[in-house]
């Protein structure tokens, strides 16, 4: 270590500098030195004390400073000396800003976090050659471009979505890169790169182009042949030549990233840099208490060094698989050092309060904004005029008065909110310059993500937290709840399809055959008695999924007729159905129910009390739910969404509504608990409001139970949460207006049948996360209004998911960690006889926590006393089985370790998940697997899944794997899963919901419009080749999504689409295009079967029908069009067509004609 960097550098204090006043001092900061150092590489480093303060930072600074660069310099994600790697979004923000300081950037803004800060970085050479560059026109090597992207840690993938990953298909790379919003696609022809678009990641179009582009690495860790034999060198020298059973050491020898390599970092470099190498001479800012929380690092990393490195030297502990070997902490961070002598040349230190160093002209003389707290729970003070008051008398002080709102929509109802409480003149500013430079006679609106307010002797600033209190923030992304279930019904080998002529068949994959002395793809079926059956591709839309594989399914036999009996015996069924379910939908039309007026006013101020920015599927459900209730029909909707995405919300805004209309709302939940926390939310949320709010449940003392029961029945409630228990016989309501059920897949089918007699013209809103299958079918047949939540509420972060083998010592951590950091876990075992062990172990290797052991078979009632009492906190760790997914929301809880997760169901590990990460912590959650053991696969597809759905949101989408799965439960009672049996479930799906809507439309007979499908020869190859798509799930999805196109714009977009994403279309895929539209030709004709060749075509109509006879014996009579009928009916078009592409063209026209005809 060279002398001069252990001198600590000058430091100056800047006192009086309030949180919400940092931003704007560093912004006077950065204006000086970029006057001063113009041409520096950084402008100044900013050292937050934690993560999320400086996520705040970034995003307050580029709403002040538009146009700076501002780099972020995340510290890692995951634990010192963990097991798993940092989460790809970190890595890549901290290597794009590595390679921005280390390239041409001038005057940055850098902003890091003390614990990034303690760490040492890759050195800055390595950086610079570890960027890879490229520009369109210039000769590039594809192949160069791929290697740059599998060294540094991109994965390669069949179809790119996620930050990191790439594909190759021939001529084109696709790569979504660290440092881009969206991903790119190179296209190249032969060695010159013709050019770099970005694309969307959902629909994989085109969005833009690039001229150049400059792209960094995936991953800390360089792997090529110089640093693997560094790190085999340094990790022997370490830790001896004993490698046996290290996967760490075999996976980085044979060039392979292994979960986790990144905490071996110095084993890779021969020296390591720090930030100040990278930065030059910028100063350093350090955020109040930034040493302490440096101090408490440090002893941290120690810490975990000393338990790892203790577990490695103790007799291993039966089934936990190769101990870790920790590197020593020096190598890797800086632990003997002041945080100040990690700083370049100057240091600037950031306080609150007046410091006894500061110099007269470092006071910056800021104080905390007023808080209006008090008036927040004073029942007499409307909290928004005492506002006004305050910004009117500041205006009459001459001094300026901003408001700091967290996006445009809050500014909006605030504006509006403050004008109706008498706040003259307020005006929208721009931007923050905008804003402190508006006349003090005026009030501005700004938008700009401030946490908390400040003011000095000529400015206020108010955050619209310290107004309305205390808010989750961050902007939300906007993602689409596009649809989430096509994705999920791709087609893998083996799978049960169902053929609508032949039956339940087994898929094999994509076979080419010639076909009329072409190639042609098909798609290969076996049959009973292994019986094969060759499907032509354009054809595929006669498949269907059989839902759920199991061994108990048999093929049916080709050419049999028990298939068609089955089906015409189901169809016969399916219709009686739907007309039940229409009949059912049909009275709900005819009862009237009382329009709900809303009173606009009051609504405005009960929305603002709600602390987070409204999603935009929660404003369209609010929308449609506010729509059904002043419509006077009687709303039956079911909200979907996933757990904590803000269904409560929805729930109270509807409650509010008919509330205040006077009549009585219900929300029945399924356990005490539950009905606790819902009754603590309504009741926050209105009071003040002449609304009475009730609680009714076990838990409640009998004469407060029975003064609700008596206040149900003289209207003296409006508002009454319970469990099932208002269900019962003997509770009267007066006036019910509105039922709300939350949760309800833990109903059974008597207190359904119980809610249907209620609810004769009762309003219904029923809330969950995952339907069961059901519920959900009826939604999606049309029964039932559906309204889908599938937006992340603001900034909750997604849970990180980590399935790693059966490791106490990581156990220990996890909960150790959750309980210093003062929250407490779920040990979550698959069956009641694994509680003991577990016990055991948490007895003997966590001795320091509390637990309390769930499960199922206790009474009810101790089971509610013992939720409660984890629910207050009394212990750590509760023990449970599988009962915690039921809806309990405890936002302490951010820890879930799930003993063997091998052994859950799919939504089931779904629900449980969602019940951490509900606050603004993160949340972890651990699988374990047994570590010696290999899983079956359909466990290693479910944990598969699951790590991928990290993206919040799922819920719908597991909901309609499982659907899937196991098939849906009957809609009118218990008839129906048997037939789902008979027929597989998406068939039957697409039965039911024709049979709806053709009932709907009054047709008595109708035809499916899947039964048949024309079969068209043309003796010409029609596929997709495998060179141009090579995986075959993609080419299954493709030929699926092309096979149910029908309008000739879709089949034009489509074309676009594939050489979009894939390059110029080959001759076969052109053909494969064009056959399509002669099949929706055919359809419109009625034409079953075309076979073209040199000297014309022939054509057989289905059931010898054609829709309009008079035109087609005109077009026959007709000799100019060359057509005779012959004896069996088949029309025989004379042509000479000697080449395919003839025939092609020849063919259209001829069905182009007939199909005119068909419509005349």
């Amino acid at each position: 270590m060279t002398e001069h960097s252990a001198m600590v550098p000058p430091v100056r204090t800047l006192s009086n500098v309030p949180d919400g006043m940092q931003p704007l001092v560093l912004s006077r900061l950065v204006e000086q030195r970029l006057k001063a150092a113009p041409e520096d590489a950084a402008a100044l480093v900013f050292v937050a004390r934690d993560g999320r303060r400086m996520q705040r930072m970034a995003e307050v600074l580029g709403a002040m400073l538009p146009g700076h660069t501002i780099l972020t310099l995340p510290a890692w994600d995951c634990l010192p000396y963990d097991r798993v790697s940092p989460n790809n979004v970190t890595i890549a923000a901290r290597m794009n800003a590595l390679a921005a300081l280390a390239g041409a950037t001038k005057g940055a803004i850098v902003l890091t976090a003390v614990n990034a800060l303690i760490q040492k970085l890759p050195p800055r050479d390595m950086v610079e050659t570890m960027s890879f560059s490229a520009a369109v026109g210039r000769v590039v090597d594809s192949d160069k471009l791929v290697a740059w992207a599998a060294n540094n840690g991109y994965l390669r993938v069949p179809t790119v979505r996620e930050s990191g990953e790439f594909a190759v298909r021939g001529g084109l790379v696709d790569l979504f890169p660290a440092s881009f919003d969206s991903p790119l696609r190179f296209d190249f022809f032969g060695s010159q790169l013709e050019s770099i678009r970005t694309f969307d990641p959902d629909s994989q179009r085109t969005t833009g182009t690039l001229k150049r582009v400059d792209l960094t690495p995936m991953s800390e860790v360089m792997l090529n042949e110089e640093t693997i034999r560094r790190f085999r060198q340094n990790y022997t020298a370490a830790f001896g030549g004993n490698t046996v059973d290290d996967t760490l050491y075999a996976s980085v020898s044979g060039g392979a990233r292994y979960s986790g390599t990144e905490h071996w970092l110095p084993f890779f470099y021969d020296h390591l840099d720090r930030l100040s190498d990278y930065v030059g001479d910028a100063p350093f800012v350090f955020d109040d208490q930034a040493a302490e929380a440096y101090a408490e690092r440090v002893e941290q990393i120690r810490d975990y060094y000393q338990a790892r490195e203790a577990a490695r030297l103790a007799p291993p502990v039966a089934g936990s698989g190769a101990p870790y070997k920790p590197i020593k902490p020096d190598l890797l961070y800086d632990l003997e050092q002041h945080p100040y002598a990690l700083a370049g040349a100057s240091v600037v230190q950031l306080s609150p309060f007046l410091s006894p160093q500061a110099g007269k002209a470092d006071d910056v003389g800021g104080r905390i904004a007023p808080s209006f707290a008090a008036e927040r729970q004073a029942s007499d003070i409307n909290l928004f005029q005492a506002v006004v008051d305050r910004l009117l008398a500041e205006r009459r002080d001459g001094r300026r008065a901003i408001l700091a709102c967290w996006s445009a929509g809050t500014r909006d109802r605030m504006v509006q909110v403050l004008k109706d409480h008498g706040l003259t003149n307020p005006r929208l500013a721009e931007n923050w310059r905008d804003a402190e430079t508006t006349s003090a006679a005026t009030t501005s609106l700004v938008v700009l993500p401030l946490e908390t307010g400040f003011e000095t002797k000529d400015l206020l600033v108010l955050s619209e937290q310290d107004i309305l209190g205390e808010r989750i923030l961050r902007p939300q992304r906007k993602k689409k709840a596009s649809d989430a279930l096509t994705e999920a019904a791709s087609l893998n080998a083996g799978d049960l399809v169902v053929h609508v002529d032949h039956g339940i068949g087994r898929f094999i994959g994509l076979k080419v055959i010639e076909a009329g002395g072409a190639p042609h793809e098909c798609v290969e079926l076996q049959y009973a008695g292994d019986t094969k059956l060759y499907l032509p591709v354009e054809n595929i839309e006669l498949l269907t999924r059989y839902g759920s594989d199991d061994s108990s399914v048999a093929l049916d036999k080709l050419g049999g007729v028990a298939w068609q009996a089955k089906k015409s015996k189901l169809k016969q069924r399916i219709r009686e159905m739907a007309e039940q379910l229409i009949k059912l939908a049909a009275q709900r039309l005819l009862v009237k129910a009382d329009v709900v007026d809303l009173n606009p006013g009051a609504y405005e101020e009960f929305a603002a009390r709600f602390p987070y920015e409204e999603t935009e599927d929660q404003l369209n459900a609010i929308g449609a739910i506010f729509d059904d209730l002043t419509s006077g029909k009687v709303m039956d909707r079911l909200v979907c969404g996933d757990v904590g995405f803000g269904k409560t919300e929805v729930a109270l805004r509807a409650a509010f509504a008919v509330a205040l209309s006077g009549k009585q709302v219900a929300v029945v939940v399924p356990t005490t608990l539950l009905a606790r926390q819902h009754f603590k939310t309504f009741a926050e949320r209105f009071q003040g409001l002449p609304v009475r709010v009730r609680h009714a449940s076990r838990m409640v003392p009998a004469a407060e139970l029975k003064a609700t029961k008596e206040g149900m029945a003289d209207g003296q409630v409006d508002i009454v949460v319970g469990t099932h228990a208002l269900l019962s016989k003997s509770i009267k309501f007066k006036d019910l207006g509105l039922l709300i059920i939350d949760e309800e897949q833990h109903f059974g089918v008597g207190h359904k049948e119980r809610l249907k007699e209620l609810k004769a013209n009762v309003h219904v809103l029923t809330l969950t996360a995952t339907p069961i299958p059901r519920t959900l079918q009826l939604a999606l047949t049309g029964v039932r209004d559906l309204s889908l939540l599938a937006t992340p509420p603001v900034d909750r972060l997604a849970i990180r998911t980590f399935i790693s083998p059966f490791d106490p010592l990581s156990i220990r951590e996890a909960l150790l960690r959750e309980k210093y950091r003062g929250g407490q876990s779920f040990y979550v075992v698959p069956r009641i006889k694994d509680q003991a062990d577990i016990a055991e172990f948490l007895r003997q290797q966590v001795p320091e926590v509390s637990f309390v052991v769930a499960n199922g078979q206790m009474p009810p009632g101790e089971l509610d006393d013992i939720m409660n009492a984890f629910y207050d906190n009394k212990f750590d760790v509760l023990l449970a089985t599988t009962i915690v997914e039921s809806g309990l929301d405890i936002p302490n809880a951010n820890t879930l370790i799930v003993h063997r997760a091998d052994n859950f169901g799919l939504a089931q590990l779904y629900q449980i998940r969602g019940r951490i990460g509900r606050a603004k912590a993160r949340a972890y959650a651990l699988f374990t697997v047994p570590p010696d053991r290999k899983l079956t696969d359909t466990a290693e597809r479910r944990l598969g899944v699951l790590q991928s759905l990290e993206s919040l949101g799922a819920g719908f989408q597991l909901a309609s794997h499982d659907l899937d799965i196991r098939g849906a439960g009957n809609l009118l009672g218990d008839e129906q899963s048997g037939h789902i049996r008979e027929v597989g479930y998406e068939l039957y799906q697409a039965m039911l919901e024709e049979a709806v809507a053709n009932l709907k439309n009054g047709e008595e007979e109708y035809e499916d419009r899947n039964e048949w499908s024309p079969n068209i020869s043309l003796g010409m190859p029609v596929m997709i080749p495998e060179h141009y798509v090579p995986d075959l799930q993609l080419r299954m999805q493709l030929y699926r999504r092309l096979g149910d196109l029908v309008d000739i714009r879709d089949i034009d977009a489509a074309g676009a689409e594939l050489i979009d994403r894939f390059g110029p279309l080959p001759e076969e895929v052109e053909a494969l295009l064009k056959v399509i539209l002669v099949k929706a030709l055919c359809r419109q004709a009625n034409v079953e079967k075309v076979d073209a060749g040199p000297k014309g075509a022939v054509l057989t109509l289905r059931n010898n029908q054609f829709p309009n006879p008079a035109g087609l014996v005109k077009l026959v009579s007709d000799l100019a069009n060359q057509v005779r009928v012959k004896p069996d009916q088949k029309l025989v078009f004379v042509r000479n067509w000697p080449t395919p592409e003839a025939r092609l063209k020849g063919t259209a026209a001829i069905l182009a004609k007939l199909a005119k005809l068909a419509e005349a």
